[in-house]
C-alpha cells in the first residue's frame, strides 16, 4: 500500500499500524466491531481498542467496553481530538494522552544503506527474531539506543525508538532509524509508519516523516502511557 493510499484511508492505516505494533511486541490481536484491538500482555494485561474517526454511536459502544475495566484503553486516531475528548467526558472516560501523532514516510526517501558510527566507543548490532528486526547501539556493556521494526505487507512499522538519557543529543535516534530502515529494505517496503511522542515528532520530521493524525488515549482511570515507548 503506497503512502498516498494510506493517508487517504485512515482506517486502513490504523489497521496496518496495529498489526505492525502488535507484531513488534508479540501481542495477540482481535477486533471490536470494525476496529482492531490488542492484548497488552506485558503491561496492563488488558485489551487496548483502536478506532479511527468512529461515529458517535460507535464511540458510545467502544467507550462502554473500555469502561468495563480501569486498565482498558481506547485509543482514537483523529484529526478532531476536541470532538472525541468531549464525547469521552460524557461517557465518563478520561483523556490520558493527547500529544502523540501517527506519522508516515515514503520509504523511497530513506537511506537504504547500513549506517556507520563515527564514535569508536559505540558499536551497532542488528538481528531478527520472530519477524521483528532489532537495532541496538552500545557503549561497552551499556545500552545507548535501540529500536525495532516489523513489516506488514509493504509497510514498515517502527517501534520503541529509544535513546538512553546519558547518550542523548548525539544523533543516535537518527542512527537507529537508518539502521532499522536498512533492515526493512530486505523486504519490498514502500511506506513507513510509526507513532511519535512529542519529542520524537521533531526527530522524525527532520528525517522526512509527516503527520497524518493525532492520537487520543482514553481510559476510565487516570493512568496514561506513551504508546511509542511503553
Amino acid at each position: 500500500m503506497s503512502p498516498e493510499t494510506l493517508v487517504e484511508d485512515i482506517t486502513g492505516l490504523l489497521e496496518v499500524w496495529v498489526a505492525g505494533w502488535a507484531g513488534c511486541r508479540g501481542y495477540r490481536t482481535s477486533t471490536e466491531g470494525r476496529f482492531p484491538a490488542a492484548l497488552r500482555s506485558d503491561t496492563s494485561g488488558e485489551w487496548e481498542i483502536f478506532a479511527s474517526e468512529p461515529t458517535d454511536d460507535e464511540f458510545t459502544t467502544l467507550a462502554s467496553r473500555t469502561a468495563e475495566s480501569p486498565a482498558r484503553v481506547l485509543t482514537i486516531l483523529t484529526n478532531d481530538p476536541s470532538r472525541y475528548a468531549a464525547l469521552a467526558a460524557r461517557q465518563g472516560l478520561n483523556v490520558t494522552s493527547d500529544s502523540q501523532t501517527m506519522m508516515i514516510v515514503d520509504m523511497e526517501t530513506q537511506d537504504a544503506e547500513d549506517p556507520w558510527l563515527s564514535d569508536d566507543d559505540l558499536s551497532l548490532s542488528t538481528y531478527e527474531q520472530d519477524g521483528v528486526h532489532y537495532a541496538e547501539v552500545r557503549s561497552g556493556d551499556a545500552l545507548a539506543a535501540s529500536g525495532r521494526v516489523f513489516v506488514v505487507g509493504d509497510t514498515a512499522v517502527f517501534d520503541k525508538i529509544i535513546t538512553e538519557p546519558a547518550f542523548q543529543r548525539r544523533g543516535l535516534g537518527s542512527f537507529i532509524m537508518r539502521a532499522l530502515a536498512a533492515q526493512a529494505f530486505g523486504h519490498d517496503v514502500r511506506a513507513g509508519l510509526l507513532l511519535a511522542s512529542l519529542d520524537g515528532q521533531k526527530l522524525y520530521s527532520h528525517l522526512g516523516w509527516t503527520t497524518v493524525a493525532r492520537v487520543l488515549m482514553l481510559s476510565a482511570s487516570h493512568d496514561g502511557a506513551d504508546l511509542s515507548l511503553s
